[in-house]
């Protein structure tokens, strides 16, 4: 977006596509030295820390034409780990190339600025979701982010697969796998969605939308 054909074929020729990685494979690990920004071209991957409890964290989960690692910019580490949750094929820019490339070429560091607003802004929006959201809100929220980052990749935005498991789900969301599950079972009998294992149909977008505005209006009522 945004860019001349010219300097995509410039950025085309710094990346790295690398063979096709499988679930569980590692993009990088805690700590590892930051060489390289990583771009999903199909697939999914998740990204995670340990917990204080000996686990993982989710911190999020990745889907076609996103990157991955920018965090890692400011320490010249990864501060998580990323793993594979499906066969995924994945294009690698290494940073220093970039650097130079995004100095010659003003509309791709614009983009750069770009992605890490919206890094921060996805952050802000998860603290959102897990501070002020009820059990609800939280699923129908990442159900509608997977929906609308889909369509912007011209995906089917309500017929589409979930390679995360209902833990690392319940995990990102700050739930128990068990009220995840519940969700499903109760979203499934309101006619909000059909689920079977992990393909997912949502098949009334408005009513997951409405049921994430009304509650919060709800809550708010109460409070005031």
């Amino acid at each position: 977006m945004g860019l001349a054909t010219e300097d995509v074929e410039r950025l085309d020729e710094i990346v790295k596509r690398t063979r096709p990685l499988h679930r569980g494979d590692y993009l990088f690990r805690e700590s590892d030295p930051f060489r390289s920004l990583y771009v999903v071209k199909t697939g999914s991957v998740k990204t995670f820390a340990p917990s204080s409890e000996g686990g993982e964290q989710v911190l999020g989960f990745h889907l076609p034409g996103e990157l991955i690692g920018l965090d890692a910019i400011d320490r010249d580490r990864h501060a998580c780990s990323a793993k594979v949750l499906e066969t995924s094929a994945i294009c690698e820019l290494p940073f220093s190339r970039l650097e130079e490339l995004t100095a010659m070429t003003p509309s791709l560091q614009h983009q750069m600025y770009r992605l890490l607003s919206k890094e921060i802004a996805q952050d802000t929006d998860m603290l959102l979701l897990l501070g002020k959201k009820n059990a609800e809100e939280r699923l129908a929220t990442f159900l509608l982010s997977l929906s609308q980052r889909l369509r912007k990749r011209g995906l089917s935005p309500s017929d589409f697969h979930l390679s995360m498991s209902r833990h690392e789900i319940g995990n990102y969301l700050g739930l128990a796998v068990e009220t995840i599950s519940r969700l499903f079972t109760r979203f499934q009998e309101d006619g909000l969605m059909c689920v079977d294992r992990k393909h997912i149909q949502l098949l009334n977008l408005a009513a997951l939308e409405s049921l994430v505005g009304s509650c919060s209006q709800n809550r708010r009522q109460q409070q005031t």
